[in-house]
């Protein structure tokens, strides 16, 4: 958990390390940015809320919320900034680096008429209606849950295990979910981004500081490249489809690789430290990063070139991270150490 902390206020800042060649001075914004908080139900007066991944659904302009220790799972409509609480999720106590906390609910991924929820709690991955919120069926897993991916092609659900070094392939069907295969790495697969069209889905391996490119289809990795993110290595991984660039996630800064050539290094923005996961817009042509521990979000404009410009960094608050947004650029971002979910505007 991340120190406690309110919202610092508000700041813009153009330029900031930015190392694209060629990159551009972006243009003034049109009107000052905005942070509000969104406390979460069920949130304790003190210690806040462990939160990870979240979704956006757009069929539905829904933000999905895993919300850990409360055993619940939090979806707000975007329009009205309505919260519904689903309940109803298993918790349980873990102890990391001699501290002990409650996990449950972390991660959700979107699919065809369903959203998908991966539990630390117990290990499951849930189906729960995408419409009426209702839950559905559960399968529990040999291994605590990370990130969850939809995979379309294969009407799949692809779950990062990084304790058993591996992602786990459950099938998404009408009657239910059932496990298909697993994928084995020498490493901890960390981060997730898919691409249909091409028939590529990629992850990092956290502890070795390798990106991979894998077929969807005959399971094998099809390319492995080196992002040199450090010693804690790459985290969250976001993809742009039309032109086939794939942005990494490094601590403190995001690079982006020309996935279609062999993973060509086309341009890097320092974010500040505190990276996780990342989110791209494509009608925007825009990359959100949530930086924790700098307590910014980060938006950049790519170009046809992979060029990364920096066109707002906004103040959040420390602990801030795992940024989602919609195609109007309005950012969503887990604020654990509060309890809340930051809806940001730039």
């Amino acid at each position: 958990m991340f120190p406690r902390h309110a919202i610092a206020g508000l700041m813009v800042v153009f330029g900031m390390g930015c190392h694209a060649p060629g990159a551009r001075a972006p243009a003034a914004a049109s009107s000052p940015p905005s942070v509000r908080g969104i406390a979460l139900p069920g949130a304790p007066a003190a210690g806040g809320v462990l939160m990870d991944y979240i979704a956006y659904d757009r069929a539905h302009d829904r933000v999905w919320v895993p919300a850990g220790d409360t055993g619940s799972v939090d979806v707000l409509e975007v329009k009205s900034l309505k919260v519904t609480r689903i309940e109803g999720f298993p918790t349980t106590e873990v102890e990391r680096r001699g501290r002990k906390r409650t996990v449950g609910p972390s991660s959700a991924t979107v699919g065809e008429g369903l959203v998908y929820v991966g539990n630390r709690g117990d290990s499951s991955v849930c189906a729960i209606d995408a419409a009426s919120l209702h839950k559905r069926d559960c399968l529990r897993l040999d291994s605590m849950p990370d990130g969850l991916a939809y995979v379309a092609p294969t009407h799949e659900v692809w779950v990062t295990t990084p304790r058993n070094q591996s992602i786990v392939i459950l099938k998404a069907q009408p009657g239910g979910l059932t496990a298909q295969g697993k994928i084995t790495f020498e490493g901890d697969p960390e981060g997730f981004a898919v691409d249909a069209s091409r028939g590529r889905f990629y992850t990092n391996l956290e502890d070795k500081d390798r990106t991979l490119a894998i077929d969807i289809r005959s399971r094998k990795v099809v390319a492995t490249w080196l992002p040199s993110c450090g010693e804690d290595g790459p985290k969250g991984l976001a993809l742009d489809h039309d032109y086939d660039f794939l942005f990494v996630a490094c601590p403190d800064h995001v690079i982006a690789l020309d996935a279609g050539h062999d993973g060509k290094l086309l341009s890097s923005i320092t974010t500040g430290p505190g990276l996780d996961n990342i989110d791209y817009v494509a009608p925007r042509h825009e990359l959100y990063a949530a930086a924790a521990r700098a307590g910014k979000l980060t938006v950049a404009k790519v170009d046809a070139q992979g060029n990364l410009t920096p066109v707002a960094v906004v103040d959040t608050a420390p602990g801030a991270r795992n940024a989602v947004a919609t195609d109007e650029g309005t950012a969503f971002v887990t604020d654990s150490p509060e309890g809340k979910l930051l809806v940001v505007t730039h």
